[in-house]
């Protein structure tokens, strides 16, 4: 019987590795061509891989929780022309050795398992046959140690939502520290610090700490931050917003029938807000590339709008290509579906690309202000803080108000000083005065 050996393929550009999710196919299966066999998570998107080959599936290469470089064989699928006569044979992980083997069309090869890291034996594995829950949902669950056969669904199918697995999750945590534990008898302890070659399991008392691989989401956040953080001179400028006018319009768009099948929120107004800024000082939208002739700066006439987006892999930042062709109605369907693509962990690594300058809305967690880390290839990004009643000067006479902060942060080598504080002000003053986006 002929197997035909399927390879792990680049979804996005430059990928080198991926984490093996979830496999939807087993031996013995039969499958066809373009046929989901496996859920794989890259450092920015969970995607579904289709089978190039019509056949039964032989072995798993790979099993799941696995990080696998590109290239490298994760599965074998027998010729369907040879089924019928071939026996079965139990399902095996072996090592690949096997050098040839397809890949699908553009598709690079090379590569070979780079870890067989197993799931944590402490994670509880879900029961969960017979629940009705999409792939993402699941890998939630798995993260956050929910069994799904627990958790009540309520969606309008009997599926169970990201929301019910949060809920469950926050409920169990919640009576798991019901209980404060005693303190134990012994005061101090000192526990040894090994040379920095030693292994990491020489350096961790597991009743007192706990060791999390770092890769996916958050490996690609990591190094994109500290490179950012280490070569682009941070500046951050922020202004307190009186943005009682910006509530008072979220609510009349709210009510409006064009609007009532869009979620509407203050990040609406924010975001047409920086795009008008961005005209008016365009340094913000530039960023500094480095070429064989020299450091160039690059102003870009267009906004690839990024919105930071704190999901259950990690940290993402999508963005709304050529934001500034789009009216308030378009801008606030891109936002609404940007939002929901993240949450659920679909966010393709495209859309995560060619970004201009990026907002995050810290506000959505009860935070004031504070100091972001610029997105690499941009030259800025600004955060919204939390609106909150407060009391204001109006004409000489102190009243209730809805007050924010507008912070940023820009790239000294690329803005200056004057433009940094005017961007923010503008910001600032289409919040305070919604009309002025009425140019």
């Amino acid at each position: 019987m002929s197997d035909q050996t399927f390879r792990l393929p680049d979804v996005g550009e430059g990928l080198t590795e991926a984490e093996i999710v979830t496999w939807r196919v087993a031996p013995g299966d039969t499958v066809a061509v373009n046929d989901v066999i496996v859920e794989i998570e890259t450092a920015k998107s969970l995607v579904e891989l289709p089978s190039p080959f019509e056949g039964t599936v032989g072995e798993l290469l790979a099993a799941e929780g696995d990080t696998v470089e590109v290239g490298a064989p994760i599965i074998t699928i027998a010729d369907a022309a040879a089924v019928a006569s071939a026996p079965k044979a139990p399902a095996t992980v072996p090592e690949p050795t096997d050098p040839g083997g397809a890949v699908l069309v553009g598709y690079g090869t090379g590569g070979h398992v780079n870890s067989r890291r197993r799931k944590p034996a402490e994670r509880p594995v879900a029961s969960s046959v017979g629940v009705v829950a999409k792939p993402p949902i699941r890998k939630l669950a798995r993260d956050l140690g929910v069994d799904l056969a627990t958790v009540t669904p309520s969606g309008a199918a009997g599926e169970v939502t990201r929301e019910d697995v949060v809920n469950h999750a926050q409920q169990a945590s919640v009576f798991r520290n019901i209980e404060t534990p005693e303190w134990g008898e012994v005061r101090e302890e000192t526990i040894p610090v090994p040379a920095p070659a030693a292994a990491p399991a020489a350096s961790v008392d597991p009743s007192r700490e706990e060791s999390i691989p770092v890769r996916g989401v958050r490996k690609a956040t990591a190094t994109a931050m500290t490179s950012s953080a280490y070569t682009a001179p941070h500046v951050s400028v922020w202004v307190d917003v009186d943005a009682t006018r910006t509530m008072e319009l979220v609510k009349r768009l709210k009510a409006s029938p064009d609007f009532a099948d869009v979620k509407v929120s203050p990040l609406l107004i924010m975001a047409r807000a920086v795009i008008w800024a961005v005209r008016r000082t365009p340094m913000v939208n530039a960023a500094w590339v480095e070429t064989d002739e020299g450091a160039q700066i690059r102003v870009r006439r267009y906004v690839n709008l990024g919105i930071a987006a704190a999901t259950p892999r990690g940290l993402l930042v999508p963005n709304i290509k050529d934001a500034q062709d789009l009216n308030t109605r378009e801008l606030a369907r891109a936002l609404e579906k940007l939002t929901l693509t993240a949450r659920e962990g679909k966010t393709p690594p495209a859309d995560q690309q060619g970004g201009t300058f990026t907002i995050t809305n810290i506000g959505v967690f009860g935070v004031d202000a504070g100091t972001p880390i610029i997105n690499p290839g941009e030259a800025g990004i600004i955060a919204l803080g939390a609106i909150r009643q407060k009391p204001w000067v109006v004409d000489g006479e102190v009243r209730p108000r809805w007050v924010t902060t507008v912070a940023g942060s820009f790239d000294h080598r690329v803005v200056d000083g004057d433009g940094m504080s005017r961007f923010v002000a503008d910001v600032a003053s289409v919040l305070e005065e919604p009309a002025l986006l009425l140019d």
